[in-house]
């Protein structure tokens, strides 16, 4: 894949996506039992949901991606179609194919902006009428009881209870402190929480759509948390590294995220749960890194072994961007109500 790598880097990439594409480029294995359509699929998918490949960022065509991966068109073409069935990405006729950037704000922000500036005119037009000047407006506006601010529910969607309850707990800060965080599966089989909008990976955004088709939804980029870049940096050199995927498709990215932030450590082996010699792998290793969902494997290790389990956290970037927008239009909805009552 060495060819391959140098390729992706050298090639025009004004969405800073090539770097993603040649870890994922080092990361496929040929000789894996996953297939290479799988691995691939899953490792475009996870490097959006992480924000690796950025949202709105322009993908290779299909003929291009296949011959710098030495790939089937036919295979990649598959794999593009399976991401857009599921809404991660988009092709443009003309333009190319580009990363869905559905979590982002809309005009609709500055519309809104516009339409408040138009209602302060039409105060100060009011205000002119009763012989007051803007100051005067602007000091009655300062006095005036404030309307208290309604809280916003925030569903946090996930798939497994431990690591949702865990991106919950570091959101929660981000956000404001009438406002509530809740964590949710998509295996829950209780009545849904009333919410106000889902906040969920976009690996699961085809399933936050089918369980709350009338919420609005804000796509959560993840990534690795503080405490797996720090065990992957501490990780010895010459360690023998075997990482476990609980999904298939995740693998991929898993090995890429590995190698980017451990770039020292060069025995690393990625398998499946399911993989045949798990057994041999796990006696022989120095180091465990496995992701959520696969904790058992735990304890199967000796004393002498490291356990690393490899967890996101919400971007907090992303917060900012996406999710804190979506939030403040919420509320204003909710005060235009109350004041229309």
């Amino acid at each position: 894949m060495l060819f391959c790598i140098d390729t992706l880097m050298k090639s025009n990439d004004p969405n800073g996506i090539a770097p993603a594409l040649a870890r994922i480029a080092a990361a496929i294995d040929d000789s894996s039992s996953i297939s290479v359509s799988v691995q691939l699929r899953g490792a475009l998918e996870y490097g959006i949901a992480t924000g690796d490949i950025p949202a709105g960022g322009r993908l290779p065509s299909v003929r291009k991606l296949a011959m710098t991966l030495g790939l089937s068109p036919v295979t990649v073409s598959n794999v593009y179609a399976a991401l857009q069935e599921r809404g991660q990405i988009e092709g443009r006729i003309g333009s190319g194919t580009f990363v869905t950037d559905r979590g982002r704000p809309s005009a609709a922000g500055a519309d809104r902006l516009a339409a408040f500036e138009r209602r302060i005119a039409d105060l100060i037009a009011a205000g002119r009428d009763l012989g007051l000047s803007p100051q005067d407006v602007a000091f009655r506006v300062s006095m005036a009881p404030r309307t208290p601010e309604r809280g916003i529910r925030v569903l946090l969607l996930g798939t497994f209870r431990e690591a949702t309850a865990a991106y919950a707990d570091d959101l929660r800060p981000m956000l404001n402190s009438v406002d509530t965080v809740i964590p949710w599966v998509t295996s829950e089989t209780a009545p849904a929480p009333a919410a106000d909008v889902v906040f969920c990976a976009r690996t699961i955004s085809g399933e936050a759509a089918r369980l709350f088709p009338d919420l609005p939804m804000v796509a959560m980029v993840l990534i690795p948390n503080e405490a797996t870049r720090i065990a992957l940096a501490s990780i010895a050199p010459d360690s023998r590294v075997v990482a476990v995927s609980y999904f298939d498709d995740f693998l991929t990215v898993l090995k890429a995220g590995i190698t980017r932030f451990a770039p020292h450590v060069d025995r690393v082996t990625a398998v499946p749960r399911t993989a045949l010699d798990l057994d041999d792998l796990l006696e022989r290793c120095d180091v465990l890194i496995h992701v959520t969902g696969a904790e058992y494997l735990r304890d199967r290790m000796r004393p002498d072994q490291t356990c690393i389990e490899y967890r996101h956290t919400p971007d907090t970037q992303t917060v900012r961007a996406e999710l804190l927008p979506m939030i403040d239009t919420l509320r204003a909805r909710t005060k235009e109500t109350l004041n229309e009552n």
